[in-house]
């Protein structure tokens, strides 16, 4: 949270505006894309942030304020749009009891009530499912829209038409014009079955197609509610109505006649028309009871059947809802009062060590599995050695865990670290080949020294190798690779790959590999017999050689061999040799020793040989277009939303600019995303040029 008490007004209107970009973003990938890249509870801090901003410098509120700004507007897709007859709003958010209390407060206040004059509310669980409004016309269903940005949503309606709690008509006792609006969402136990019933048919379908089954091709759904999402939003209406997708009413939109004079008479009535709502729905008398009310279902919250990320409070008298109006994208008469993030016990039954391609020894907890957020944990990270100190834990400990971002499991507390056992003794030696393993002065990671003697780095190393980001090889994913090394077939390393055509014949006889899916792999490796030279280096695996410096070395030298040769006269103390690779832009004293350390090792230069005798990369060379910036020395800084830093170089590179990592004098431009700070501040100070993320877009875009 941005420190208000030392923020001055162009900072403040800086921060502002960065938050309403950023919340932007993740509005449209949560609610747009159904691919949030944060939790609830991160999303819930920037807002809490722009909130506090805009209270404290309310003359600097933004037109694009994300307190203006109702979910995500439509994407082009291949589903109609529709324009809301009544807008889809938001909620307001509550962190904490006194967060409640102060809306039941100001709710009092704004309808002028007299001393000791109750206001009943009712109370719900909130789903984390899609927005979804049902137009009824003479009792039938006549059009099914997403909630979009609340103005204009996505026409759904033959899609909705296959799931059962959305009835296609209504009784005769219901208004001839209604729009019910609640959420679409898909059970937990659905969402696992969904999941498995995918890899299913898409081992299925690899299997027809002569082809060996690689689980990672098959794209899983990360959430219910990205299942819920992706489910419904289908031009195909078969594939939704494939899926067990449910829905849950929570309000009305236009109505031709009101059924009740409160929100729980409504609420009840759209129940009798048979459309569900929440079992939990309840009328309370006082915040005393919302609260208690509140803390019933967070207690059942892990054994409910879907999601939930809260509950919300509505003022239960339909013409006190009427006074109250709303603000610019949510009523006045609701909230939403948040669950913080969810937190289980467990028992620590063991800790595994895994061994990466670079030799690390990551600890790995093993659970009694529990519910946490609707996600059963079997598994969890313990990072190193000294966050296993820091925790104290050991197997048999109770710990609590908890979902980091709602996503990844980790320990937050042992329970049992007073109990007097051994603390747990980390591995001295590598699990997998016996060799010893030591963390390095000013690291806390310990590492296998045997490089690539170990097979767990070798079979990991060979999947670097074929990656994506490195050599990007179709067909070769970590189940084949295994598979591959356990027959012998890619002992001495990555240039065995490219003789995997001498075992053709006896790949045809293995199950799961039929003559087309043999071919298809043969000569995705053939057509990687001229690499880019950058992507063989950043393959190898040699350590603090990323992709971008990988890059940058192949700009200085051209080819590998001419880097080898400096890498090894500077280990061999060249001071000149040595000097020419540190004069590299972002080449430092740590990936020089790394160079010369692994062509100093025997195996790794046999490796290295190896495989240029299979392969033949080109000279390295950058193709440069001519642009605004060709010449310039840019800076990337903050957090770049639309593409990697890596990517944002490689940009300017063939821009036939300079990617420099720091702000001086040399630098011509800043591009500047969320979250930039001291190289930002510099800028200004020498009145260098800054520009955000789009800018930049439109510079790169000119070139082309």
């Amino acid at each position: 949270m941005t420190d208000l008490s030392s923020l001055s007004e162009a900072d403040a209107a800086n921060r502002l505006m960065r938050l309403a970009k950023e919340i932007a973003r993740h509005n449209k990938l949560y609610h747009a894309d159904d691919a949030p890249q944060i939790s609830d509870a991160d999303y819930d801090a920037l807002v809490r942030e722009n909130n506090a901003l805009e209270a404290a410098f309310p003359q600097l509120i933004r037109a694009d304020s994300p307190n203006k700004v109702v979910g995500a507007s439509v994407a082009a897709s291949a589903l109609a749009k529709v324009r809301h007859e009544k807008r889809m709003m938001s909620l307001d958010n509550a962190f904490a009891a006194e967060d409640v209390e102060e809306f039941v407060a100001r709710v009092w206040r704004y309808l002028n009530l007299s001393e000791g004059e109750a206001i009943a509310m009712t109370a719900e669980d909130k789903i984390d499912g899609l927005s979804l409004s049902l137009r009824y016309e003479a009792r039938a269903l006549v059009r099914a829209a997403t909630r979009g940005d609340g103005e204009i949503g996505e026409d759904v309606t033959a899609n909705v038409r296959y799931i059962a709690d959305t009835p296609q008509s209504l009784p005769e006792d219901a208004p001839d014009i209604v729009e019910v609006r609640g959420e679409v969402y898909m059970e937990k136990a659905a969402f696992v079955a969904l999941n498995a019933r995918l890899m299913r048919e898409g081992e299925a379908a690899a299997q027809a197609r002569g082809e060996t089954f690689d689980p990672e091709s098959v794209r899983q759904f990360a959430n219910p509610r990205n299942a819920a999402a992706g489910s419904l939003r289908q031009k195909d209406a078969s594939v939704t109505a494939s899926r067990p997708l449910r829905f849950l009413a929570h309000g009305w939109g236009v109505v031709s006649a009101v059924p009740a004079e409160t929100q729980f008479g409504v609420m009840k009535a759209i129940e009798s028309w048979g459309i569900p709502v929440s079992p939990r729905l309840a009328q309370c008398a006082d915040s005393v009871a919302l609260l208690a009310h509140y803390k019933a279902i967070e207690a059942a919250r892990a054994d409910l059947p879907y999601d939930i990320d809260g509950v919300v409070y509505k003022v239960d008298r339909l013409d006190w809802q009427e006074r109250l109006g709303f603000v610019a994208k949510a009523p006045r008469w609701a909230i939403a009062h948040k669950f913080p993030a969810e937190q289980a016990e467990t028992t620590l039954e063991a800790i595994d060590i895994q061994v990466g391609r670079t030799g690390k020894l990551t600890p790995v907890g093993r659970l009694k599995p529990v519910t946490v957020g609707g996600v059963v944990v079997s598994n969890v990270t313990l990072h190193n050695r000294d966050e296993i100190a820091r925790l104290g834990v050991r197997p048999g400990d109770r710990i609590v865990v908890q979902r980091a971002g709602d996503v990844i499991p980790q320990v937050v507390d042992n329970l049992t670290r007073e109990e007097k056992r051994d603390a747990y003794a980390f591995p001295d030696h590598c699990p997998e080949c016996g060799s010893e393993a030591v963390a390095e002065e000013g690291e806390v990671d310990v590492r296998c020294t045997a490089g690539l003697i170990c097979p767990a780095q070798r079979i990991e190393r060979l999947n670097h190798f074929v990656g994506r980001a490195a050599m990007d090889i179709d067909g070769l994913g970590n189940k084949t690779i295994r598979e591959f090394f356990e027959l012998g077939w890619l002992e001495k390393g990555p240039a065995d790959i490219f003789r995997l055509k001498d075992h053709r014949a006896e790949l045809l006889g293995r199950e799961g590999w039929k003559e087309k899916s043999v071919d298809n792999l043969l000569s995705a490796i053939e057509n990687h017999r001229q690499p880019d030279a950058a992507r063989l280096l950043f393959g190898l695996g040699v350590r603090h050689v990323g992709a971008v410096t990988a890059r940058d070395l192949l700009k200085a030298f051209a080819t590998l061999p001419a880097l080898r040769e400096t890498a090894q006269a500077a280990h061999g103390g060249d001071e000149a040799a040595r000097a020419k690779l540190i004069a590299i832009d972002g080449i430092g004293g740590a990936v020089v020793e790394a160079l010369g350390d692994f062509f100093h090792e025997e195996h790794n230069v046999a490796v290295w040989d190896d495989l240029l005798s299979e392969v033949s990369p080109p000279p390295y060379v950058v193709e440069v277009k001519a642009s605004a910036v060709s010449g310039k020395t840019i800076v990337f800084t903050g957090k770049l939303e639309t593409m990697s830093r890596d990517e944002a170089k490689a940009q300017a590179e063939a821009l036939g600019a300079r990617a420099a990592g720091s702000v001086s004098a040399a630098t011509d431009l800043v591009v500047a995303g969320p979250g930039a700070g001291s190289k930002l501040k510099k800028a200004a100070e020498l009145g260098i040029e800054v520009i955000d993320e789009g800018a930049w877009a439109e510079i790169v875009k000119s070139a082309e």
